[in-house]
């Protein structure tokens, strides 16, 4: 009588607090892996302009989550490779901010508590911001443009770090063995 629903398994650890500071390695895939944000073309990625908005949306990401930093990104044409940093704070994300008195007039200070978003929410708009750019071009408006969820690494030390930067840098130099490169046999 009741249909049977599968319930997809989760990646993510249980009673891990994904708003806590660390680094991130995140995949997320487009729908159906269709190569939508490029191509490789002699080892380099050639980004298609919906791949160039995926790329801005990635760039904006710290103008929503002020407790960000931005490490390692690449698009390659089925899915994009990225390294999230999500800090203590939002002044922990500020740079360069020059060096000029401190304000003490109470009515100055900005007593404003930082929010903090955890890594679902921020890759939740990444996707959802690239797509609705992405569907306004005319790639078929209101079509899926990302696959369902996403996979993410907590990682763990300055190795696994440096590690996941050298992954993501030579990416495109791997393409030409991927499966969902549609020039791979299967």
């Amino acid at each position: 009588m009741f249909k049977s629903v599968r319930q997809r398994k989760t990646l993510r650890l249980p009673n891990y607090d994904y708003s806590q500071p660390g680094a991130y390695f995140i995949t997320a895939c487009s729908y159906k892996h269709l190569a939508i944000f490029g191509k490789v073309v002699k080892d380099n990625v050639i980004l298609s302009p919906a791949g160039f908005i995926v790329q801005d949306a990635w760039h904006d990401l710290p103008n929503l989550y002020l407790n960000i930093r931005l490490d390692s990104f690449i698009a390659m044409p089925t899915h994009i490779h990225s390294i999230i940093i999500i800090t203590v704070s939002s002044t922990t994300n500020h740079v360069g901010a020059g060096l000029r008195p401190a304000p003490t007039d109470p009515i100055q200070i900005n007593h404003a508590t930082t929010t903090r978003h955890d890594l679902p929410e921020i890759i939740r708009a990444l996707k959802s911001f690239s797509a609705r750019r992405i569907n306004k071009l005319g790639y078929t408006p209101g079509a899926m443009v990302w696959q369902r969820g996403y996979y993410e690494h907590v990682i763990r030390n300055e190795r696994q770090l440096n590690s996941l930067r050298n992954y993501i840098e030579t990416n495109s130099l791997r393409w030409k063995t991927y499966a969902e490169n549609p020039a791979v046999q299967r």
